[in-house]
């Protein structure tokens, strides 16, 4: 084969694979748009001078201006983004520390211990996991109903935390990355099960706490279904069913609060998607 031949040949190649990565990242930011289009839209609408979208120009505003956010957090006689934004962060807050919690126990217990409902126990909640939460709101809203707990937001907190143990397999994943042959040698040493748990592999799966306790946070923070069935009284709204509540001339006041509310969520990714990202890795070494 001649020198000649095998130059053409990588130099075919090469163009080849130019083409081929100058077609993936326009896909990539074709689809980068489509996705942020919303975000940019609903950003620039929050600046909306007249509050209004009848008055937008096409897709944006004609006008901006920096008092809707004002607006937002000074103007409380009919619509009180601040109260409802307190009561999102308290019911967001406790169940991600009650559902972090329940969640950890139930996958150590699944990945550490063996006993005989363990598999029909793991096949369930693999079945339940499949059906949508919704179709439950009926039987949900007669317990509540019966417990007393219709205009109570503590009844959200104990539903977001008891739910949240059925996406265990996460965590039960990344807790059987972690030898077993550590748990042995603690319990030569005299240790018991829940020193094990408490001093061995809690501090060895920050990673895994982390990840459990942001998706335990994002969920109740953004829920919409859940709040508007329980709570009735506008004063124990959450920022999703207060928004919802607007009237259409308060479009620009949706937007900033949308806008407003999402930031706290942002942060917390960026500041922990390291721990996310390697929890999830781990995790999903095994099932």
């Amino acid at each position: 084969m001649s020198k000649k031949y095998v130059s053409k040949a990588k130099r075919r190649r090469s163009f080849a694979r130019s083409i081929d990565a100058v077609m993936t990242y326009i896909i990539l930011i074709a689809v980068a748009f489509v996705f942020f289009f919303p975000c940019l839209w609903i950003i620039l609408a929050s600046f909306s001078k007249s509050g209004s979208i009848y008055s937008f120009d096409g897709f944006f505003p004609s006008s901006y201006s920096l008092s809707t956010f004002k607006k937002l957090f000074t103007d409380t006689r009919l619509y009180d983004y601040p109260k409802w934004f307190m009561n999102t962060l308290i019911i967001a807050a406790l169940s991600s520390l009650l559902g972090t919690f329940l969640t950890i126990l139930t996958a150590y217990t699944m990945s550490r211990f063996r006993f005989r409902a363990r598999k029909p126990l793991m096949k369930g909640t693999m079945i339940l996991s499949m059906f949508p939460s919704f179709m439950g709101m009926t039987a949900v809203y007669i317990l509540m109903t019966q417990f007393k707990l219709i205009n109570q937001p503590m009844g959200l907190v104990l539903i977001y935390a008891a739910g949240a143990p059925m996406g265990y397999l996460t965590q039960k994943g990344y807790f059987d990355t972690i030898p077993k042959a550590i748990d042995e040698a603690a319990k030569m040493d005299g240790a018991t099960n829940f020193q094990i748990f408490m001093h061995v592999n809690l501090p060895l799966s920050k990673p895994i706490i982390v990840y459990t306790a942001l998706t335990s946070f994002t969920w109740p923070w953004s829920d919409f279904i859940l709040p508007k069935l329980l709570l009735k009284e506008k004063n124990l709204y959450t920022v999703a069913v207060g928004l919802m509540s607007l009237d259409d001339t308060e479009f620009a006041r949706f937007a900033a609060g949308s806008v407003f509310i999402a930031v706290p969520i942002v942060i917390l990714y960026f500041c922990l998607v390291r721990n996310m990202v390697s929890g999830i890795a781990e995790g999903a070494v095994k099932g």
